[in-house]
């Protein structure tokens, strides 16, 4: 699931992604993934593209939020959490300072972008 999405994310120009596994602090959570859009446009299209591909692909959408706005824009899918953050909203919330004990998981794109193309 992390690596569809960040295969989504990359496809509408997200940057700067980071996925950081936080199930130990949140039993109910594996994954937090935070993407970075350039504009509100970027934002919307690039969780759009995350929600349109995981659902295509079965996974069920739990909630999502602050798509009206698309200054941060939170993708639940049970298991994973997607972040879509305006750069300046990202900087000003820091989830990745709040959650640094956290470890990083490691995003094989070229990965996803090899198994995709097949």
């Amino acid at each position: 699931m992390l690596q569809l999405a960040a295969a989504a994310a990359i496809s509408k120009g997200g940057e700067d992604l980071v996925a950081l596994n936080v199930s130990e602090p949140l039993p109910l959570v594996d994954i937090f993934l935070i993407v970075t859009g350039n504009s509100e446009r970027n934002v919307a299209a690039i969780a759009d593209e995350i929600e349109d591909t995981l659902l295509e692909a079965g996974h069920k959408r739990v909630r999502r939020e602050g798509r009206q706005e698309a200054r941060w824009v939170l993708l639940d899918f049970g298991d994973l959490i997607v972040h879509v953050f305006h750069g300046e909203e990202r900087v000003y919330y820091g989830l990745e300072r709040l959650w640094k004990d956290c470890p990083v998981v490691p995003i094989d794109v070229a990965e996803t972008a090899t198994t995709d193309s097949v």
